[in-house]
């Protein structure tokens, strides 16, 4: 049966060992830019609620099994809380709490009227049958069947989950309140409701946000070239984009090396060879394998694009890194130890809360058109993504500029200070 690539709510890297203070880290810096008081400082740096459930599911095998499930409501002063479900066997607490806290700034960057939600369970869908994963994800959401709701908490897929489990979740919730309700997740079959245009969502805020800082850099996209770390969903979508536009791209990679082609890579063309080989690139000879994969980060090229896993850019290799400008589709990839280097060296960076945000505001689409009752066309979806990934790419830049801050730390001050006028305008807490 053929797959059809959807799109997942990206989330900020975690760090492995203490997510919230990866994630306070950031937060700190730009309240003390902001002059936060204390008072607003305490509420934002903690979640509102915090749910830990425990789930009973029937395995295959006759026995029950007991599974740990969270779901952690960072804020919801700007509307109902947003964010994706991962199943995962490392899933922990405080991961899911400095998510939940993540994805309450990046919705306010893209100035989405969501505040942010996490969840997860702790389990290995690799090793359960599709029977044992729809038990547990209807036995999840009749655990959390007060906490969700289309006003209230709004799922959607994250790691070790997709359309067919956020089918499960919105028809059990259905049935507690006795009526269909799609709007209470997003991520869903585009016959349940989904929205058309998901699929390239996160590349495509990617290309936009590249584009955006081209133009602040004065960097033609018909001359620029670059590389893209990661072939999957989010970096394909973002090379082919970006090719579209003109610029050239001399390297991509993906779990099975980094291929370079100076005179720029076909990028349709790899596409098509990956979707034809199981989703590598492994034997692709439309461009060189690299001796070492590690040093397409390295590569003489305009645009960075990491699009792939966590903690890429460290201080061992941003000396060395000759792009102009970053680019972040992965969640992360740039260690904290890194940011002073690229600083120094005066590399603009995308941050992921700002260039990975077109997944969730399209999930904000969906919701918009699960509510309305009405569905948009490609294009719409398209053209509307474009304008709020761009607006927002503006107000960080324009952040950055007034109080002569990367725009990392920009895209936090923006977010933050957002949320903090609207609880001083609604009248405190």
């Amino acid at each position: 049966m053929a797959t059809t690539t959807v799109y997942k709510e990206p989330a900020p890297r975690v760090d492995a060992e203490n997510p919230l203070e990866s994630m306070m880290s950031r937060f700190n810096v730009a309240t003390e830019i902001l002059g936060l008081d204390d008072e607003t400082y305490n509420v934002l740096k903690a979640p509102d609620k915090q749910v830990i459930v425990h789930i009973p599911v029937t395995m295959d095998n006759g026995k029950v099994r007991v599974f740990e499930g969270y779901r952690v409501i960072h804020n919801t002063i700007l509307g109902p809380s947003k964010g994706g479900i991962r199943y995962d066997k490392n899933v922990h607490l405080d991961e899911v709490k400095a998510l939940a806290a993540w994805m309450t700034w990046k919705c306010a960057v893209v100035d989405i009227p969501y505040g942010g939600a996490k969840g997860g369970i702790i389990c290995d869908p690799t090793t359960m049958s599709p029977g044992e994963i729809e038990r547990l994800t209807r036995g999840y959401t009749l655990a959390l069947k007060d906490v969700f709701g289309p006003d209230k908490d709004i799922p959607a897929p994250d790691m070790g989950t997709g359309p067919r489990e956020m089918a499960w979740l919105m028809d059990e919730f259905s049935k507690t309140v006795g009526a269909t309700s799609p709007a209470v997740v997003t991520g869903k079959p585009l016959v349940m409701g989904g929205s058309l245009g998901r699929t390239e969502a996160t590349g495509r805020g990617v290309m936009v946000s590249a584009l955006a800082a081209m133009k602040k850099l004065g960097m033609d996209p018909n001359k620029a070239s670059a590389a893209v770390q990661g072939f999957g969903n989010v970096g394909s979508w973002a090379a082919k984009l970006l090719c579209e536009q003109g610029v050239k791209i001399k390297a991509v990679s993906d779990v099975s090396g980094a291929y370079w082609n100076d005179n720029g890579i076909n990028i349709d063309e790899a596409i098509a060879y990956k979707n034809a080989h199981k989703g590598r690139l492994d034997g692709y000879t439309g461009a060189v394998l690299m001796e070492n994969a590690d040093d397409l980060l390295l590569a003489d090229v305009d645009v960075l694009v990491p699009a792939a896993v966590e903690d890429v850019i460290t201080e061992h290799n941003a000396h060395d890194i000759k792009a102009r400008l970053i680019v972040e589709g992965a969640n992360g990839p740039t260690s904290a130890s890194a940011d002073p280097i690229i600083n120094e060296k005066g590399i603009m960076v995308v941050p992921d809360i700002l260039a990975n945000s077109g997944g969730v505001t399209v999930s904000y689409f969906e919701w918009v058109q699960n509510r309305q009752g009405f569905k948009w066309t490609e294009e719409m979806v398209t053209e509307r993504a474009d304008r709020i990934m761009s607006d927002a790419f503006e107000k960080v830049y324009a952040t950055s500029q007034k109080y002569k801050i990367p725009m990392r730390i920009a895209a936090y001050v923006v977010a933050i200070d957002k949320v903090a006028q609207t609880y001083k305008y609604r009248g405190g807490f």
